[in-house]
């Protein structure tokens, strides 16, 4: 049984179901619509000799003379308290999983890249998934000191993100608490593109004197769900470019290894590749349709696998123009399965 402040898990239960409702409606609480509320099965006559203890311990108080309790500053601590160590959790959880993820994703990603380059003779890329289309998933303010508060922004795929943001005071845990509240409920499984400036101008009304700390929690969501600028790029089979003498001739070939060696030419393809309107199949660029400048003497042919939640990474192929387009086709459509299956798997 969960005991808290020496309250047991019985009038923790009563207690959190107070406070969610006196935060919804703003209206004193009875013993009648707690029974509603809490999965015990108790009578209204259990649930107001538990009230009665709670008023006792002081966790609530009656405003006037009806049977209603309200929360009070003690009460509200608790729950914040809780709630609070309870995100703590989900999040030290969800980073723990996400880092693990992340490794196995990595060696997965390099193997596949060289896999793909041994079985093709040519270079090749994969990029880690990026969130091409990202939607909000939940966000956590948090005191810091008295003149910072941590913004923890989870997008799809729970991807997390951290922005320290500066305030003039204190916030308090009960005001942080109301904008965590209004935030969540308002901006919850939206896109960057469906936060307009109307719902961000309803959403600093109700912020009311906080309205500037909406702002630069905004800035950070905006931030948070651009194309991430630590996409990784893993590249094999680079020196297969030399073994085509209309490539290896010219003085381009020290440029495509350059820019696999940079990588920056190569994360504008992937960029290139993920904006696309129709981006889940494979694009072949030939000679000057390829988006890379040092790459317009090879054809480039890219795919997009998926990993759910709007997360989408590239593969790509780089070799002369007369490549064997078949059997690429057919690599990058196999690899492209593969991953797309153990991704989903892993959900």
């Amino acid at each position: 049984m969960q005991v808290r402040d020496g309250l047991g898990e019985r009038k923790l239960k009563i207690l959190h179901a107070i406070i969610q409702n006196y935060l919804e409606t703003g209206e004193p609480v009875g013993s009648r619509t707690i029974s509603k509320y809490t999965d015990l099965n108790l009578s209204s006559a259990t649930i107001r000799n538990e009230m009665a203890d709670l008023e006792e311990l002081g966790y609530i108080l009656q405003p006037h003379t009806s049977a209603g309790r309200i929360p009070s500053d003690k009460g509200y601590r608790l729950y914040v308290d809780m709630l609070m160590e309870e995100k703590e959790q989900e999040l030290n959880e969800m980073q723990e999983q996400m880092l693990d993820k992340a490794d196995k994703m990595d060696q997965l990603l390099k193997q596949a890249a060289r896999v793909l380059a041994a079985n093709t003779n040519y270079a090749t890329m994969v990029s880690t998934p990026m969130n091409s289309a990202n939607k909000l998933k939940f966000i956590q303010l948090s005191q810091v000191d008295d003149e910072q508060i941590i913004a923890v922004i989870v997008l799809g795929g729970n991807v997390i993100k951290n922005k320290i943001i500066n305030v003039d005071e204190p916030l308090g845990n009960e005001n942080l608490l109301k904008l965590n509240m209004l935030l969540n409920t308002t901006l919850n499984g939206m896109s960057i593109e469906e936060i307009n400036l109307g719902l961000i101008a309803r959403l600093k009304e109700q912020a009311g004197i906080h309205s500037a700390v909406i702002s630069d929690v905004l800035d950070a969501v905006a931030d948070a769900i651009q194309l991430d600028e630590d996409m990784q790029i893993y590249t094999s089979g680079a020196t297969n470019i030399f073994k085509y003498p209309e490539l290896s001739d010219k003085k381009s070939a020290q440029e495509i290894i350059s820019a696999f060696e940079e990588k920056q030419q190569l994360t504008e393809l992937v960029t290139q590749t993920l904006s696309q309107e129709d981006n889940t199949g494979i694009q072949v660029y030939i000679g000057d349709e390829t988006p890379v400048q040092t790459m317009k003497d090879c054809s480039v042919v890219t795919a997009t696998y998926e990993l759910g939640d709007g997360m989408k990474g590239t593969i790509g192929i780089i070799g002369p123009k007369r490549m064997d387009y078949e059997h690429v086709l057919k690599s990058l459509k196999h690899l492209q399965g593969e991953l797309d299956a153990i991704f989903h798997n892993k959900e």
